[in-house]
């Protein structure tokens, strides 16, 4: 067991490593925000199962490995080949980050309309500070727990969309953050800004991946802004090291009759958590959180959800599936809150596992706090094995058991991945699924 004295130490051996020329540096308005969260560090209690919210999160096996910070040397190494993770036939605006660092030769932006702005933000804090600091941290809070604090106190790159009212983005936006495992165990922070003034909308892909099996902790945060009448729909795929540390911190704001439309996929990392916090500040909004996770041996797959309805009229969908196999482990805790003047607030939240072995653990815990009176909310969570009588109609037909189990998956995750409106990525999805499924599916557990 890792004392609080040693979990303090390794958040504090992280700080010391900051390097003297962070971008941004002579930012007052950033200063001070790097300057709170390295407080905030040091003040706020350190996560452990005490705390409801990381009750089922482990973090002792973070914390109990030694990291250091992602350097910039990657600009001056030789560039990887990148066309194996590219997506066929992806015709995209695509943006490349290797270990956390923007690398705008593996990039390819083209031509974009004007009023959009999309890069890094590392290189957004020399050329437009000004409209950064309308937006940086405005959505997220810097004192979340320490790993929001962490990121903030040492924010150095990560993607930038800004795009101005009613503009319509056609070619959707592709953001590959790439973990090359040349630095060996290190921690990877990309801080990614994302916003859509009135009226604007873009559809954007998020992919995690790294290089054979490296050791890693990539502690993400990102901060969405979609106001009024404007809409964003946003992929998200985490297909990391098998040896990695997922850390994703969403924060989402929505303003009148917005609209944002989220799927995450997460298939990799030993050990993975995507914190989703939503907000809607104006009346009509509209939010649709979706995702799908498989956790197989020595894996922990971990999604927790909070959404404020604070005005009224807003409407949210939550709905999310695991397939646990193994020794794998996943843990759902989705949380919808309605205020008081949060009338016609219509909110409904899923989670649904299926376990292919009896091994296998799910710790699922969705909840309503609900303090209006005309509202429409439910919630709902189902954990089971294969329905045997499916499986019997399979093998009627003439279908081989390890085919119908097979099948029977991917028919469970297909309400998923069927929301998935881009081609290419969705059968990049369900390939990289059904190769996962011809391997865990074997004659001995089809039994």
């Amino acid at each position: 067991m890792i004392t609080l004295d040693q979990q303090r130490s390794w958040l504090q051996q992280l700080l010391a490593q900051q390097p003297p020329d962070l971008p941004g540096g002579d930012l007052p308005w950033l200063h001070r925000a790097r300057d709170t969260a390295r407080t905030a560090v040091t003040e706020l209690p350190v996560l452990d199962r005490r705390q409801e919210a990381w009750r089922y999160t482990d973090v002792q096996g973070l914390l109990g490995r030694q990291f250091t910070l992602a350097s910039d040397e990657v600009a001056a190494s030789p560039l990887p080949d990148i066309s194996d993770w590219l997506l066929p036939t992806f015709d995209s605006h695509r943006l490349v980050f290797i270990d956390g660092r923007y690398v705008p030769r593996l990039s390819r932006i083209g031509n974009l309309p004007d009023g959009v702005n999309l890069g890094s933000l590392r290189a957004a804090l020399s050329t437009d500070p000004g409209l950064l600091s309308t937006w940086f941290g405005q959505t997220a809070n810097h004192t979340e727990h320490v790993f929001t604090a962490l990121n903030t106190a040492l924010s150095n790159d990560g993607a930038f969309l800004h795009i101005s009212e009613e503009i319509e983005l056609e070619r959707p936006i592709e953001v590959i953050h790439l973990s090359s495992g040349r630095q060996g165990p290190i921690v990877i922070q990309p801080r990614n800004l994302f916003v859509l003034e009135s009226g604007a909308s873009a559809t954007l892909a998020e992919r995690y991946i790294s290089d054979a099996d490296p050791r890693y902790f990539n502690n993400g945060l990102t901060e969405v802004s979609v106001h009024d009448h404007a809409s964003l729909t946003h992929y998200r795929l985490q297909d990391e090291s098998r040896e990695a540390f997922h850390l994703s911190s969403l924060y989402l704001s929505l303003a009148g009759q917005g609209h944002y439309d989220g799927t995450t996929v997460a298939f990799g990392a030993a050990w993975s958590r995507t914190d989703y916090n939503v907000d809607f500040g104006g009346q009509g909004g509209k939010c649709t959180l979706s995702g799908l996770y498989t956790a197989g041996d020595r894996q922990l797959n971990d999604f927790h959800l909070k959404v404020r309805h604070r005005v009224p009229g807003c409407t949210s969908r939550e709905c999310f599936k695991g397939i646990v196999y193994g020794k794998g482990r996943a843990v759902f805790d989705g949380h919808i809150r309605v205020e008081r003047q949060a009338q016609k607030t219509d909110a409904h939240l899923s989670n649904h596992n299926l376990m292919l072995s009896r091994s296998a653990e799910v710790d699922t815990k969705p909840q309503l706090e609900i303090y209006a009176d005309d509202v429409k909310c439910s919630h709902g969570t189902t954990i089971g094995q294969i329905d045997p009588q499916q499986l019997f109609y399979l093998r009627s037909r003439g279908i081989d058991e390890m085919m119908a189990q097979r099948m029977l998956c991917l028919g469970f995750a297909g309400e998923i991945l069927d929301d998935i409106t881009l081609e290419p990525l969705r059968k990049h999805i369900t390939d990289r699924l059904a190769d996962t499924l011809d391997r865990v599916i074997t004659p001995e557990t089809a039994e």
